[in-house]
């Protein structure tokens, strides 16, 4: 090794041992009070986002939950594609379905309602348009004999 290297090398070697020792904890002291607690984040921003790439996954995630048959966690899947792009009607419809398949027929027509809202002129309009009927006048009916 030569003379400057080694005088390097020898520097850089003493510099660490002194600051090991500078790092060393005194244990008759108290140890420090932890940091303040900060409010978690909320999972979600408030407002939507937009972001069509985890839009899409999230729409193919919660398909594959529907076909399963996990509604709660595909109706989650849609909602969040929803939020990360707003105007995209397609998690509407399958909210709906996810919904509809749940007997939860008010949230499904809710839903349906808004696919027709961001899309009007979708080519299954006047299909989903009589589902939306069918189910309200499924829901006048069970309320119907709910109050008998």
């Amino acid at each position: 090794m030569n003379r400057p290297a080694y005088i390097l090398f020898t520097t850089l070697l003493l510099a660490g041992a002194s600051s090991a020792r500078a790092q060393q904890i005194d244990p008759t002291l108290p140890p420090p009070p932890p940091p303040p607690e900060e409010p978690a984040a909320p999972a979600t921003p408030p407002g939507p986002v937009f972001d069509p790439y985890h839009a899409a996954k999230s729409i193919e995630i919660g398909t594959f939950y529907l076909k399963k048959g996990d509604y709660d966690a595909a109706i989650d899947r849609f909602v969040e594609a929803a939020h990360y792009q707003p105007k995209l009607a397609k998690p509407w419809k399958l909210m709906g379905e996810a919904y509809e398949k749940k007997h939860m027929d008010a949230k499904a027509v809710e839903s349906y309602k808004k696919y027709l809202e961001v899309f009007p002129h979708a080519e299954d309009a006047a299909k989903i348009t009589k589902r939306i009927s069918e189910l309200e006048a499924k829901a006048k009916q069970e309320d119907s004999k709910a109050s008998r």
